[in-house]
């Protein structure tokens, strides 16, 4: 399967296990098990999700926004439940308006999981750290 390093963002042929004690990049050799959510912008975006054979969940959120403050941290333990089986990716809406404007973001935080480079599945709001397990877990 095909993942995407979280460190050079560079695509890796990896074989499809139940679990794994060890997988590096073969270009930068950073761990691919890494599970700290990628932070996107417009020019990385489509490549990621494109390139990425396991769900990826997209958090769109911005600095200033008190619920996107605290899910922060649920995504991110969230992320660590799931290492190379769902690519938990942040997209600052401050800053990447245009993926805000593409993707029809009304309200944040907002979430949208794609698979196999398409949406199949989006929500608004702030999740605790067991909804939104609960949430990702469907789509693995």
């Amino acid at each position: 399967m095909r993942i995407v390093c979280p460190s050079c963002l560079s695509v890796n042929n990896v074989p499809q296990r139940e679990s794994y004690k060890k997988a590096n990049c073969g270009k930068c050799k950073n761990s691919l098990l890494n599970t700290k959510p990628i932070e996107l912008t417009n020019s990385t975006f489509d490549e990621v999700i494109v390139n990425s054979d396991i769900p990826v969940i997209v958090d769109f959120w911005a600095p200033w926004c008190g619920p996107c403050k605290m899910m922060g941290p649920n995504f991110e333990k969230s992320a660590a439940k799931f290492p190379l089986k769902v690519l938990f990716v942040k997209v600052n809406t401050e800053n990447e308006q245009n993926l805000g404007a593409r993707f029809g973001i009304r309200s944040i935080p907002t979430l949208m999981i794609f698979k196999a480079g398409k949406e199949v599945h989006r929500v608004s709001g702030a999740l605790d750290e067991s909804s939104l397990s609960k949430l990702v877990s469907q789509f693995v």
